[in-house]
């Protein structure tokens, strides 16, 4: 384990400490979450943002919620918690670890006739979630290395490192794995406009685990396909349907593109909690359309003409015949997947 862990979420015991995600690198600062309602700003505003992360989050977020509710009679109390969870299930649209996480701990106190302990036994669950969620990240680190070539490179898009995740991370895990089993290989990063998770936030995370990485402009990444440069390119999902097309930070799909053109494998290291079995294919996916002043400024200073029109997709699909594989915890799923990501989702210990 690196002395310089990252752990962008820790429970205080009455709050949630995020580490605030909009204010990095140049500063690392905390942010205190004591309610539900500021839970769901946190995720909204992106200080805590990675579809695991937000999982995490949320989980908590339902459990200060029922903390919180003063009324007597079960009945009642499930109301308002039910409530509760449909506004922390809509801070964002596209990412299912959001929708997961609230539902989980929704269907563990429906199912408790005990509403004076159902306030506990959620936080008991948030914080199992919590754990369960780093200990997966490992899992599928452990499962992936083999994918990342000796001596050769990788590229990863956005964030999808422990920040993104409660701990060690998705597809910056497999990169971190890879490294620390001993192999030895360039790594890219791109800066991912509009929000720049990829020059803020994994630039930060690569320099922390002392991985060293290049980063590059979005639109150079074919270049350096094209010359060579790049042996396999590994992403995070947000949501993935159950043929294997697959959601995740806009410019994505155009990686993967890209990365077929130029006979480069595609891979994505997800949860199986980012799999959604109940959408046949990614049209069925819902895009989140951002705010235009992330495209047109740039922390608060405008780059654009005043008065531009601008349109900011924060997620694109990636068609599963662009994807090579998809690495899970129960393992690494290659085509066909509608049967082998089922096959992840109902259980088994190894795809």
């Amino acid at each position: 384990m690196s002395e310089n862990e990252i752990r962008p979420i820790k429970w205080s015991g009455e709050n949630l400490e995020l580490l605030d995600q909009t204010r990095l690198p140049r500063e690392e600062v905390t942010v205190t979450v004591g309610t539900y309602q500021q839970a769901v700003v946190a995720i909204r505003d992106m200080q805590v943002r990675g579809a695991p992360a937000i999982g995490v989050t949320a989980a908590y977020a339902v459990a200060m919620a029922a903390r919180d509710i003063e009324v007597n009679g079960r009945q009642e109390f499930m109301a308002q918690l039910e409530a509760a969870a449909c506004e922390i299930a809509a801070a964002r649209p596209t990412a299912v670890n959001l929708q997961w996480a609230v539902r989980r701990m929704v269907d563990l106190a429906s199912a408790d006739g005990d509403v004076d302990g159902i306030p506990g036994r959620l936080l008991d669950e948030a914080k199992r979630i919590h754990l369960e969620d780093e200990q997966i990240n490992r899992r599928m680190g452990d499962y992936g290395k083999d994918l990342i070539p000796d001596g050769g490179s990788v590229l990863t898009h956005c964030n999808a490192g422990a920040l993104a995740t409660a701990g060690f991370g998705t597809a910056i895990g497999v990169i971190r794995a890879g490294w620390e089993d001993g192999k030895r290989f360039q790594v890219f990063n791109t800066e991912t406009r509009p929000f720049l998770q990829g020059a803020r936030l994994t630039a930060w995370e690569f320099q922390k685990l002392g991985i060293p990485s290049k980063l590059i402009v979005d639109s150079a990444a074919g270049l350096l396909m094209r010359q060579g440069k790049i042996n396999c390119i590994i992403t995070g999902a947000d949501r993935i349907a159950a043929n294997g097309d697959t959601a995740n930070k806009i410019g994505t799909y155009s990686l993967a593109v890209l990365a077929k053109e130029n006979r480069i494998p595609f891979y994505i290291a997800a949860p199986i909690s980012t799999i959604d079995l109940s959408l046949p294919d990614g049209d069925q996916i819902q895009i989140e359309e951002r705010p235009e002043e992330e495209v047109t400024h740039l922390q608060g200073v405008a780059i654009a003409p005043e008065g531009v029109q601008a349109i900011n997709p924060a997620f694109d699909v990636t068609p599963n015949g662009y994807v090579s594989a998809i690495i899970t915890e129960a393992g690494v799923a290659r085509p066909p997947f509608l049967e082998s990501l089922n096959l992840a989702v109902v259980g088994s210990t190894h795809i």
